[in-house]
């Protein structure tokens, strides 16, 4: 009797289990049927809107940059609805190319007709703008890729949506992101896998990812992501962007969510970011100008009511620039290292004076800093947030690293110490078993790790301060990865990781191609110690002939007029070369 119990026990657990799962691809299967239908709708109001007004030149308007489409607009020689349209149209092909969009938003239609009533035309008036998926905006899903988030819907725009509206712009798409927002990929089990504009094989990186491929493929002209890793800089590193991580507090991140809790709208250690990305700076530039009115700092009295300096953005003086090409943690592909030597030069010559540069203890930021800011628990709280046990396949070597038990990862240190220090440590990381490292096991110890981080930034200040330094130059991680790559390299970010724990306002510019002599140099490279991440990183961005080069440009917090400046200087440089 007891084994019959016992039995019928376990085959009720099966059966409930066999039900939530069937219920959780429900709701995924519904969330797709959703966006399907929502892309054949715009797909059948475009058409409407062609038979209409068959005379529109497409190409014409999509090459126009920012600052010149603005000028049309207001000045009335184009209309928003024809500019809308437009972009909706190369939207959809777009994304029928990438799979970057997670959903139109319907109401683009009525905030084109709310801009024609406002009275003063807005500096982003008639501007179609594009929105990472988590940022929200009213009667839309905000997912960050993970199932239990597909039944929500936002009652509110989010701050930086309203300051948007009400410049005029017209939110008209919300992009695709990887499951947690946790990755530099761009995959989640509901929408799947977007894909890289100029190469199929490759990603357009993440988080922000399904930006960095909708605006590199012509579908958007100036999007909004968030960065707390790397998430503006990386895709727009692969796609070819101009992209700006601000200081985390210049802009709003009300009703923005991230890992599904409001971790953006609450101190942290290391803190989220939103910031815009474009295909030039003057772009970015606009947005910033835009963003930084009374109507932000009314809505939102925790963001400092500072606006945009012109006159920093514009001026023209020479600057002291410091400049290193690796981190000395996780060295870069030769192209990405190019990359800031040829700007070194161009710089040089233009008259700045360049300085060399290391940033201090690297490794110490990667293991005890960053990485202890996201896994001081072991990572539990992040495995709370797969619901039903469905993991994407680019997360599931970490989750299944987070899963093994305290024990069996101290276990596993001990066996693998031995090794030489830097292969014992990735694959402790690769593996995500960031508790054996750097785990927070007290509210003490959590204190003193918010004080660490505090004295890292006043180090890496006083260093900045002793070389008398306007800016920074450094390399950003890329070419694009081959899919599915960025989930078994996580310390590859060390690059752009390293201005999050800092909160340093930092962009990305794009000033060259990979060159065949660069492939040819890839096959020569050895990493730190020709170890097996070292050869991963080879493999990951083999075969990258054609695709975009990027640097990373740093300022001091709350100068992201400056590094505009200095990320402009730079684009100019590059484009006369």
């Amino acid at each position: 009797a007891a084994l019959a119990l016992l039995g019928g026990s376990a085959a009720a657990v099966v059966v409930w289990k066999w039900l939530g799962n069937r219920q959780i691809q429900k709701k995924m299967e519904e969330a797709r049927r959703t966006r399907d239908e929502g892309v054949k709708k715009m797909a059948k109001v475009v058409q409407q809107f062609r038979e209409q007004v068959p005379s529109v030149q497409t190409d014409a308007i999509l090459s126009l940059p920012l600052l010149e489409l603005t000028r049309r607009l207001r000045e009335g020689s184009l209309s928003p609805k024809i500019v809308l349209y437009t972009y909706l149209e190369k939207a959809l092909e777009v994304t029928r190319q990438t799979n970057c969009l997670r959903h139109f938003i319907p109401e683009c239609e009525e905030q084109l007709q709310e801009i024609q009533r406002q009275e003063e035309k807005g500096l982003l008036y008639g501007i179609p703008v594009s929105i990472k998926d988590h940022i929200g905006h009213k009667g839309q899903l905000s997912t960050c890729g993970l199932v239990q988030c597909l039944g929500t819907v936002v009652q509110e725009d989010s701050v930086l949506v309203k300051v948007l509206k009400r410049q005029g712009a017209i939110p008209f798409a919300m992009t695709n992101v990887p499951q947690s927002l946790f990755s530099y990929d761009c995959s989640n089990p509901t929408f799947g896998q977007t894909l890289h504009p100029f190469n199929p094989q490759k990603s357009p990186g993440g988080s922000s990812g399904g930006e960095g491929a909708l605006i590199a493929g012509g579908g958007s002209i100036l999007g909004i992501g968030s960065d707390i890793g790397g998430s503006i800089r990386l895709p727009s590193s692969f796609c070819g962007l101009c992209g700006l991580k601000p200081t985390a507090e210049r802009l709003s991140v009300w009703h923005t969510r991230l890992l599904n809790v409001d971790l953006c709208s609450r101190p942290a250690p290391v803190p989220c970011a939103v910031g815009p990305m474009a295909r030039d700076v003057d772009s970015l530039a606009l947005c910033m100008k835009a963003l930084l009115c009374q109507e932000m700092f009314r809505l939102d009295p925790t963001v400092p009511p500072i606006p945009f300096d012109e006159e920093a953005y514009s001026s023209s003086a020479p600057l002291r620039v410091g400049y290193y090409d690796t981190d000395g943690y996780f060295p870069l592909p030769p192209c990405m290292r190019r990359a800031v030597q040829e700007t070194r030069g161009a710089l040089q010559a233009a008259g700045h004076q360049l300085v060399p540069f290391s940033p201090p203890r690297i490794h110490y930021v990667m293991t005890e800093l960053f990485l202890k800011t996201f896994f001081a628990d072991g990572g539990r709280a992040w495995l709370d947030v797969f619901t039903g046990g469905i993991v994407d396949p680019s997360l599931k070597s970490q989750v299944n690293g987070c899963k093994i038990p305290r024990l069996g990862k101290k276990l596993l240190a001990l066996i693998l110490k031995p090794l030489l220090f830097k292969q014992f440590l990735l694959l402790l990381l690769k593996l995500k078993n960031v508790a054996t490292i750097s785990t927070c096991r007290s509210v003490k110890e959590m204190w003193n790790h918010h004080h660490e981080i505090q004295a890292y930034r006043t180090e890496f200040i006083a260093r900045w301060r002793e070389l008398q330094l306007d800016v920074v130059l450094c390399p950003v991680l890329g070419p694009a990865f081959t899919t599915g790559y960025p989930g078994k390299l996580l310390t590859a970010i060390s690059s752009t990781m390293l201005y999050n724990v800092l909160n340093f306002p930092a962009g990305v510019v794009p000033v060259s191609t990979v060159t065949e002599a660069d492939e040819e140099e890839l096959k020569l490279y050895r990493g730190c110690c020709d170890d097996p991440w070292d050869r991963t990183l080879k493999q990951a961005v083999a075969g990258a002939a054609g695709l975009p080069v990027a640097v990373q440009c740093v300022a001091l917090p709350w100068q992201e007029e400056l590094c505009l400046r200095f990320m402009k200087e730079v684009e100019t440089l590059s484009r006369e070369k």
